[in-house]
């Protein structure tokens, strides 16, 4: 294992910037709010709100996809990233087939990943589109040759997306429980996206703890070739269980693809949501948010009060009540949906904790 440690003089200068315009820029944080950005010089000492990234073997993707790291100034400077304006200030997320049996558990796992991208974009204005089925995208689609499991083309849906897009939105993203290949040559992705034009697809199937298992639910017959345009083979074919580590994931996720819109890149200061990952332990490593550096990267497009923001997000993980609606429009009462369906965040349980040690040092 390697662990990359930036000196604190390199740390700075990626958050601070040696711009006199930017160094301006960052001296209109409140004493609390630099003490919070700055823990970051401290990483790899013991009690320290940000850790040190780790390289585990050749296959993680730092040592796999070489990049220059984007400090403060060169993400500012690049003139191809984008923000949200007042005409364009809305993300909308759009479902593409099933994510389980029809009813307010499925209802509200939508809602709670919705729910969730508007607390860690604070701000913002976070939107379900209508759910789509997979043959209403039309899309072309595969049984993967390996794990025999059924995957849909990314191309086919950034297309789709493409015409859905409303004129309000910041992005539009589509969210799937079926696995995606970009290309015959490839075996899956687990997502793509297209940051000028503000649109990502991206697949939750490979969260299932049980993916990777030979008694995968979701593995077809080998004898069945589904012939092409046949979107029946899509009727009743499994989604993963709902549960608090498929949450997590799916959140992660979500909103690591979201940050890229607004040309944040892949990290390569600190332990980050938006370090990249070449596979599923990879990801976990990851924590569920931004480091000082690309904090400070979304604070700047967004505009919010970073206080604010964490408290949304705790206010997200303590939160298991209130109505749901279903796609009719009919709403599901609160009681309903706790006592049966309670937000599964025992796996959210170390970020509640950083989150509250957070707002220890923003509330001083």
């Amino acid at each position: 294992m390697k662990v990359i440690q930036r000196p604190v003089k390199t740390l700075q200068t990626a958050l601070l910037s040696d711009s006199k315009d930017l160094i301006k820029l960052y001296r209109k944080y409140t004493d609390q709010e630099r003490q919070l950005l700055e823990e970051g010089f401290k990483a790899g000492q013991q009690g320290c709100l940000f850790q040190l990234i780790t390289v585990h073997s050749d296959s993680d993707w730092i040592p796999a996809h070489p990049e220059e790291p984007q400090d403060f100034r060169s993400f500012w400077r690049d003139p191809h990233r984008t923000s949200p304006d007042p005409a364009h200030n809305t993300i909308y997320i759009q479902t593409i087939g099933s994510f389980g049996e029809a009813g307010p558990q499925t209802d509200q796992y939508v809602q709670w990943l919705r729910q969730y991208c508007q607390a860690f974009f604070c701000g913002l204005s976070v939107k379900l589109m209508p759910p789509v089925t997979v043959a209403e995208t039309q899309c072309s689609f595969r049984v993967n040759s390996n794990l025999h499991n059924l995957q849909i083309l990314t191309g086919d849906l950034l297309q789709f997306l493409a015409h859905r897009k409303p004129k309000d939105a910041f992005c539009i993203v589509g969210i799937t429980m079926i696995d995606l290949y970009p290309k015959e040559s490839w075996n899956f992705v687990f997502g793509q996206a297209s940051l000028s034009m503000g649109m990502g697809v991206f697949s939750f199937a490979r969260y299932d703890n049980h993916f990777y298992s030979r008694n995968y639910t979701g593995r077809l017959s080998k004898s069945l070739q589904p012939k092409k345009g046949d979107y029946s083979v899509f009727d009743g074919y499994y989604t993963p269980p709902i549960c608090s580590s498929l949450l997590l994931r799916s959140c992660k996720t979500m909103t690591h693809e979201i940050g890229h819109m607004f040309g944040i890149r892949h990290c390569q200061w600190l332990s980050c949501v938006m370090q990249g990952s070449n596979h599923l332990e990879e990801s976990d490593r990851r924590p569920l948010d931004f480091c000082p550096i690309c904090l400070r990267k979304l604070q700047v497009s967004v505009g919010f009060n970073i206080a604010d923001r964490y408290k949304a997000l705790l206010q997200w993980l303590e939160d298991d009540h209130g109505p749901t609606r279903t796609p009719d429009g009919a709403s599901y009462t609160s009681s309903q949906v706790s006592l049966h369906y309670p937000k599964p965040t025992e796996a959210f349980h170390d970020y509640k904790l950083w989150l509250q040690r957070c707002l220890e040092i923003l509330e001083k």
